[in-house]
């Protein structure tokens, strides 16, 4: 005897069962999403919770259930796994640009104590300038620096790499390189030990 379904699959969009079909099918997608996409459709094709959990290779029909309630509320967001536990993120996308905002800014020498900024004078200012960043640390800030483009250069001064101003006949223009995330990508130094000189 089946169970009544307390919260059963809505109806398919043509955009939604076009997305799962893609991500059911993929090779490059994860393998958590791949089987969520495999139980909507099996759902939706009218199998029970069951026969879709064991037609992505799991077990229990606990989870297929679940994935079906998310699924009504946010859709094909649902293939994608929710925060799977540790420490939730505390800095969201407003603050990140609050950083690099700050670091734009040039600093004043008697406001900031600087003309130049450091890691830790970023870090003085941004913790005094905005409630938000109170507790900012070092490691928050050096990788969201890093993920905006920015190097720190051995003249202590900050650059934004892959970024150049070049003087055109319109005027001065701001040349992005294309080829930046394979350059970063890549390692400037051999991978070999060097040959040990005789």
């Amino acid at each position: 005897m089946s169970r009544i379904r307390k919260d059963p699959l809505r109806s398919l969009t043509d955009s939604e069962r076009t997305e799962l079909l893609h991500v059911s099918q993929s090779s490059t997608d994860g393998a958590a999403r791949v089987a969520r996409a495999k139980e909507l459709l099996a759902v939706a094709a009218g199998r029970s919770y069951s026969a879709a959990a064991a037609a992505a290779g799991r077990r229990a029909y606990h989870a297929v259930s679940t994935l079906v309630s998310r699924f009504n509320e946010v859709g094909i967001a649902a293939l994608s796994p929710r925060h799977g536990g540790g420490r939730s993120k505390i800095y969201g996308d407003d603050e990140k640009q609050r950083i690099i905002d700050e670091l734009r800014r040039t600093p004043d020498r008697c406001d900031d104590g600087t003309c130049v900024w450091s890691i830790e004078t970023l870090k003085k200012a941004l913790r005094i300038g905005d409630e938000r960043l109170a507790h900012v640390g070092h490691e928050t800030i050096w990788n969201t620096v890093r993920e905006a483009g920015y190097s720190w250069q051995r003249n202590r001064s900050w650059c934004s790499t892959g970024k150049v101003l070049r003087k055109r006949k319109a005027g001065v223009v701001e040349i992005t390189d294309i080829d930046l995330d394979a350059k970063k990508n890549s390692s400037k130094w051999p991978t070999g030990k060097a040959k040990a000189s005789d």
